[in-house]
């Protein structure tokens, strides 16, 4: 039986509406995201759209997604399921405001997912849950502990191929003289064999420095770059710089240095002039002056300052 042209046009359309469909195939690439405030999910408050309403803020990353007491299962804080209504409710809400998420596992606690999934293909498989969950394809991996590097790269590098995510390592600084500490540098070496296109993203927050810590926040992601240019000798300095994140803790940190709303300015100002290629902060639920002089906090910066402040002040990054 001979086809119409028309029905075999139709036809082929569907099967490739259905590849894309289809879990595990490479998707779209996802949208650029320069700017993006980290938010404890496992605190109930601010939400998602809450901060975009109150700022116009729109992309967020939230931490963090751990291992549980099931083992390779994904969830956050390693206690809530990781399509939790009252998390994915609000990340529904933000992409309907045009926003979107980039999401982040590990942090200073565990256990790390990247740890308890025993092989590559686990591994990979918790990662999918994530993605799938969140409808996100923007993953950070935020290394504060020792993990399986050539495993977790392994698994990073299917990904990437099947899905085109946009992967990113946040990771610890030494000092502000020599960037990242060795141990960071051996995971950026391991993605580089492994040929993952990574995002570094230096944790600028206690450090060692003896310069007024806007200089020594700059001061540490310039390091951090000249680390990357050995690792990615290939690599031009634009396309490195485009590969640089940097996230500071706003406002006091453990450390007893003060991360200003002036430093904000100073930081987003170099990283407009060079190229930077992502800006964030621990964290939204922080940016705050709701306990000006006090003790570190997770729920405020500590010092003076208004609502949001913070979250007003990156924006100007991606303006």
């Amino acid at each position: 039986m001979r086809i119409p042209r028309t029905l075999v046009t139709t036809l082929l359309a569907g099967a490739v509406l259905a590849l894309a469909a289809s879990p595990g195939l490479a998707q779209d690439a996802p949208p650029e995201i320069t700017t993006a405030p980290y938010v404890d999910v496992m605190q109930d408050k601010p939400t998602l759209p809450e901060v975009a309403e109150a700022t116009g803020q729109q992309h967020f990353t939230l931490a963090f997604v751990l291992g549980s007491a099931a083992g390779c299962t994904p969830m956050w804080g390693g206690e809530r399921p990781v399509d939790d209504p009252a998390i994915t409710g609000q990340i529904d809400a933000l992409r309907a405001m045009g926003g979107d998420v980039i999401v982040a596992t590990g942090g200073a606690t565990g256990p790390y997912l990247e740890s308890v999934c025993g092989t590559a293909g686990e591994l990979l498989g918790a990662y999918k849950t994530i993605l799938d969950a969140t409808g996100a394809n923007h993953l950070d991996v935020d290394v504060e502990a020792t993990i399986p590097q050539d495993l977790v790269n392994e698994a990073l590098a299917t990904l990437q191929a099947e899905r085109g995510t946009k992967v990113s390592y946040t990771l610890r600084v030494q000092a502000d003289d020599t960037g990242l500490d060795p141990y960071s540098v051996q995971v950026l070496q391991s993605a580089a064999a492994h040929g993952v296109d990574v995002l570094v993203n230096p944790m600028t927050m206690e450090f060692g420095s003896q310069k007024p810590w806007g200089d020594a926040v700059i001061a540490a992601a310039e390091s951090t770059l000249r680390q990357m240019a050995d690792i990615w000798p290939d690599l031009s300095e634009t396309d490195l710089r485009a590969r640089l994140g940097v996230t500071p803790m706003i406002g006091r940190n453990f450390n007893g240095n003060v991360f200003t709303q002036d430093h904000a300015r100073q930081l987003v100002d170099w990283a407009k002039a060079n190229g930077t290629g992502l800006l964030a902060f621990w964290s939204a639920g922080r940016d705050n002056g709701d306990c000006p002089g006090g003790a570190v906090s997770p729920t405020c910066s500590s010092i003076e300052q208004q609502p949001f402040e913070f979250t007003t002040i990156f924006q100007g990054f991606g303006a």
